[in-house]
């Protein structure tokens, strides 16, 4: 088959993983399509949204529909790293050592309310997520392939929680926030889920194989030298707001976006570009990914809580401002 034969059936199947989730999860092809980003670039998620907006479900059946080993970890406030990773367990038989892997040890792991547990935890994860390899006892174990961690947390002002640690935050290419629905997609989540008989099925789309093709044609997409200077620009934006003549939200910002923000931009906006059907990014793809990319990577300080500014106001400023040079 050739080149651009793979990539319609690849697009075809695309479109088939967003049917086969709508079986189960009613609207939310935002999320989907933020987490399909994260699963062709490598990159790990973290939605934000209040209890019960379907990020549990939403991810899940979208495993489902991929043909790759899943694993869930409920975040609590007793939770050890042990429990995530695996631990040593004495083998009475043969008098040594033996390795109980963890529930880390899968292709997709849904890190549910992530800030419901201490520190330590956290931690763990997040090694895991950016080392892709975990050690039990003297031993290292490479993680699987493709290896995706997809959190979910609630807003910081719920009771119980304990804030991610900007540091570790940065490790995730995207924090999306998950809305509630429109009226009518309610009307008909309620009907679907108030049925008893409801039934989950959902069919397997996408292979590993499949996954691995549509990462290295999203590696094809081309993205020009204006383009990759236009996102310097807006991450340098975020540094100095000054120089960009933002002298209303200078006064809010506390650190600007890492070096992170710029690889992450361009690899999702590539990413964007080939889910719309294109080889090449346009200024849009850049424009419709940076809020997702940036809004976790940009600190402000308490001036901004106390006049209630957002990150994604400022965001929308420095998209706003920021030109594009050819």
């Amino acid at each position: 088959m050739s080149a651009q034969g793979s990539s319609g059936s690849h697009k075809e199947k695309i479109q088939q993983v967003y049917s086969e989730v709508a079986k189960v999860v009613v609207g939310q092809e935002f999320m989907v399509n933020r987490l399909l980003i994260g699963l062709f670039t490598n990159g790990h998620i973290l939605l934000e949204g209040v209890p019960g907006l379907a990020k549990t479900l939403t991810i899940s059946t979208l495993a489902r529909v991929l043909h790759l080993d899943f694993s869930r970890i409920q975040f609590t406030p007793d939770l050890l790293p042990s429990d995530l990773v695996g631990t040593m367990i004495y083998n009475q038989k043969e008098a040594k050592f033996d390795v109980k892997k963890g529930p880390i040890f899968a292709n997709i792991v849904l890190a549910d309310e992530i800030n419901r547990s201490p520190a330590k935890v956290q931690s763990a994860l997040l090694e895991a997520m950016q080392e892709k390899q975990v050690t039990i006892g003297e031993t290292t174990f490479q993680l699987d392939k493709p290896f995706l961690v997809m959190a979910t947390q609630n807003p910081v002002e719920n009771e119980g929680t304990y804030p991610l640690p900007e540091a570790q935050v940065d490790r995730f290419m995207m924090k999306v926030f998950v809305d509630y629905p429109t009226k009518d997609q309610e009307l008909e989540i309620m009907r679907r889920i108030s049925n008893m008989q409801f039934d989950y099925q959902v069919n397997p789309v996408l292979s590993k194989e499949d996954i691995f093709a549509i990462r290295a044609e999203v590696n094809q997409v081309k993205i020009s030298e204006s383009l990759e200077r236009y996102i310097i620009e807006l991450v340098s934006a975020s540094r100095k707001p000054l120089e960009y003549k933002l002298n209303h939200e200078a006064q809010y910002i506390q650190f600007g976006a890492s070096p992170r923000a710029s690889i992450n931009l361009n690899l999702t906006a590539r990413a964007a570009a080939y889910l719309n059907g294109r080889d090449f990014v346009l200024p849009e793809d850049i424009k419709e990914v940076a809020p997702d990319v940036l809004n976790h990577r940009i600190l402000l300080n308490y001036e901004a809580e106390a006049d209630n500014v957002k990150t994604t106001d400022i965001i929308s400023k420095i998209l706003a401002t920021v030109p594009i040079n050819n």
